[in-house]
């Protein structure tokens, strides 16, 4: 029993015995040139610490100095007028038919296949 088991992992460690082919690196041998000098970064980061907005903070509020031109209430009547779109978007079709509809059926392209931008 030993002796199957000791050839069978000499053959299974045989299988996947190899050579690793490792690569050397790649070299770049192109030259980076900036757009910027290391002063104007240097001095963006500045502002940037200056500002003391972090927008990778989780503590960063996108909405914290918006200010809206509507009151809650045109919202809120926007949103009812349009609560059948909103319906259909939502669906399960997500408003294919509705856009279908709101296209209107039978019209006729306007661009066909193999027409070119002058209409020849």
């Amino acid at each position: 029993m030993n002796a199957k088991f000791t050839l069978s992992a000499v053959v299974l460690a045989a299988t996947f015995a190899g050579s690793a082919f490792a690569e050397s690196p790649t070299i770049a041998s192109e030259q980076f040139t900036g757009a910027r000098s290391r002063v104007e970064v240097q001095a963006e980061l500045q502002a940037f610490k200056q500002s003391g907005v972090n927008p990778w903070s989780t503590q960063y509020s996108q909405v914290k100095n918006f200010n809206s031109t509507r009151t809650r209430d045109q919202v809120v009547a926007e949103y009812l007028a349009s609560r059948q779109e909103v319906s259909a978007f939502n669906g399960e079709d997500s408003g294919s038919v509705y856009l279908a509809h709101a296209r209107g059926i039978g019209h006729a392209p306007s661009t066909l296949a193999g027409s070119n931008s002058n209409g020849l």
